[in-house]
């Protein structure tokens, strides 16, 4: 059913104080989340990007202000500390050999995965003070929410 240009104003009302509970929610559960973090120290900058360049490896450092998002100055700040981790390490780019392009070591894959394992399971732990029919849905929403932040 095609939603109307035009909203009653109780309905903008009830759309934005949903809109902003969602938004407060969100923001409590990844805060929640990165303060259970035990499998790693990595300011919540690395942590982004150390997980970005999981996804996207190879990827150039400038792509990987773009889609923290971070300034230049703070993604090579951000890499080279991860780099000094062990956790990832720069190669000439496969595209343009003048470039480089970072990706995950064995040591920051295992971190990756760990991390993700730690953060399922805390979710999970979440997740079960709900009914199995809100569960379900909160689970459907994040495929939503998956497709809206896939280009940001």
């Amino acid at each position: 059913m095609p939603v109307p240009l035009w909203r009653l104003p109780t309905e903008v009302i009830a759309l934005a104080q949903e809109t902003l509970q969602l938004l407060v929610s969100m923001h409590r559960i990844v805060r929640h989340l990165r303060r259970s973090r035990t499998t790693t120290v990595l300011h919540p900058t690395q942590f982004l990007a150390l997980m970005l360049i999981a996804d996207e490896q190879p990827i150039r450092i400038g792509e990987v202000a773009l889609r923290v998002p971070c300034s230049q100055p703070t993604a090579t700040t951000t890499v080279a500390a991860l780099e000094q981790a062990g956790l990832v390490r720069r190669e000439p780019d496969p595209v343009d050999g003048r470039a480089t392009a970072v990706v995950l070591t064995d040591t920051g894959a295992e971190t990756v995965a760990a991390s993700g394992r730690q953060a399922a399971d805390e979710l999970a732990k979440l997740l079960s003070r709900l009914p199995e029919e809100d569960q379900t849905l909160v689970l459907k929403a994040g495929a939503a929410l998956a497709r809206i932040t896939d280009d940001l």
